[in-house]
Formats: structure tokens, sequence, C-alpha cells
């Protein structure tokens, strides 16, 4: 099984969901991550702020931070390469990268979507 894991900039909590203004992007990933998760996919997800030893332990993220410095943060790392940089990748990345089921995230997209309300006024 291929080992994928995310090394996030400083956030107020691990997932960054937390306070008025939600990044868009940090609530797709999140939920990306989970539907993984309920999959039987684990992806380590490390944020610079909770797990800073992670940073220093890893030589390759160490390296590139001594590099690039974390404004370039999030980086993404497939079996120990670094595949994605600045940005977190697409549902369609991940499902390239992981070697899983294309409709994995369509699924998960259609249950989400189900209106359970009367009137269809939600």
């Amino acid at each position: 099984m291929k080992k994928m894991q995310i090394f996030e900039p400083a956030m107020c909590c691990s997932t960054g969901l937390c306070g008025a203004g939600i990044d868009s992007e940090l609530l797709r990933i999140s939920a990306a991550l989970s539907t993984l998760k309920t999959n039987g996919i684990e992806v380590d997800r490390f944020n610079l702020s909770s797990s800073p030893q992670e940073f220093i332990d890893n030589k390759i993220v160490n390296d590139f931070i001594n590099n690039t410095g974390v404004d370039n943060l999030p980086i993404i790392l497939l079996n120990d390469e670094i595949i994605v940089g600045g940005r977190y990748p697409s549902n369609d990345e991940l499902v390239k990268f992981l070697e899983i089921k294309d409709n994995l995230f369509q699924e998960e997209e259609k249950e989400s979507t189900n209106c359970c309300c009367s009137g269809g006024n939600c």
C-alpha cells in the first residue's frame, strides 16, 4: 500500500477548520481524507504548529523547508517523495496517486447531497 503524508503550515488546529473564516480548500481536503479513512486508506497529516517534531525528523521535509521556506507548504509526500508542493492535491490526483477506484469521491458527494428535509427547504 502506498504511504501518503501531508505536511501543512502552522494552523490553529490540526485541520485548520476553526474560526469564523473557514478555507474551502481545507474543508475539501478534510472531507477527502475522511472519505479515504472511511474506505480504509490512511493518510498521515502533520501541522507545523502541532507536530513540529515530524518536520524536523523527516529529512525530505526538513530539507524542503530549509531550501524554500514554510511559505511553500503544504507538501505532499508519496512513499517518501514530494509529489505536490504549495497546494493540496485535487480529488482526482488523490485517486491517481493512491491508485484507488475513481468513483470513490463521487459516491461520497452523492450521499452528502441527499436532502432529508421536507419540502426541500434545507
